[in-house]
């Protein structure tokens, strides 16, 4: 019988020193597309949402691919919803899920918008408005060169969209996850309410876990610690920080194996 050569997928630039990743995930909450109005269901904000798909797309304009796992916040938190009574953790959390696609479908568009292009692939089946999370699929967007947005958590209740973050980054053999925040970086203490709070510049998987850092959720962290995945916590709010980032400039608190 004939025999096929195996597809390879790989990143389609070589690593350099001024771009040292050649395939990142980026982690979005969904507060992020929403614009003020911090821990609260406030739904997206055209004008946040534009500026972070100029960021991403000034991002990818260097050579590195992109995966982004996006939150649903914004809309629905499915944890706090059951907390409430009346509907199932389970049903809640798909509820989150369904933000998520929503969040998905607004950030393609504007990536769009922003000259970039991308697909959404969701985790949960929902063909018409997203193609289903395969991973060939997947790599074969990112080496052509899309953005490729992964909506619908891990497609499974009681799991975080961090969680997703993590699973995603290692089947997708990326080489960080930059997880997307308001503040720049991990601190000792919250420095919104600790002014002698200090940041780290770096910190090992032990050390984070030690000093009970809240930088990702456990299942998340102890994905990324076993299997050496390092997390770049920045503040995305600073002006091209997305680019700065994936071009190499030290920026936030990156945790890494010791």
């Amino acid at each position: 019988m004939p025999t096929y050569p195996q597809r390879r997928y790989h990143a389609a630039m070589p690593t350099t020193a001024a771009r040292p990743y050649n395939r990142v995930l980026l982690k979005l909450s969904g507060e992020a597309l929403g614009g003020p109005g911090e821990g609260k269901a406030t739904g997206i904000d055209p004008a946040e949402i534009a500026s972070i798909a100029r960021e991403i797309k000034a991002a990818v304009d260097t050579g590195v691919q992109m995966a982004i796992v996006v939150g649903g916040g914004n809309y629905i938190r499915g944890e706090s919803i059951a907390k409430i009574g009346h509907i199932h953790r389970a049903t809640a959390d798909y509820m989150g899920m369904l933000a998520t696609v929503i969040n998905g479908m607004a950030l393609k568009e504007a990536l769009q918008a922003a000259g970039a292009d991308c697909r959404v692939l969701s985790a949960i089946d929902i063909r018409a408005v997203a193609e289903p999370f395969i991973r060939g699929r997947a790599l074969r967007h990112m080496d052509k060169g899309r953005v490729v947005i992964l909506a619908g958590g891990t497609g499974n209740p009681l799991c975080t969209t961090d969680t997703a973050a993590a699973l995603r980054a290692l089947e997708l053999d990326c080489q960080v996850i930059l997880k997307a925040t308001k503040v720049d970086g991990v601190y000792t203490a919250d420095p919104k309410k600790d002014p002698t709070a200090k940041r780290y510049d770096s910190l090992t998987f032990m050390e984070a876990i030690t000093k009970n850092l809240k930088v990702m959720d456990m299942t998340a962290f102890t994905m990324c610690q076993e299997r050496n995945l390092p997390i770049l916590v920045f503040d995305f709010k600073q002006p091209h920080a997305i680019k700065r980032v994936v071009s190499g400039e030290k920026m936030g608190t990156l945790i890494k194996a010791g």
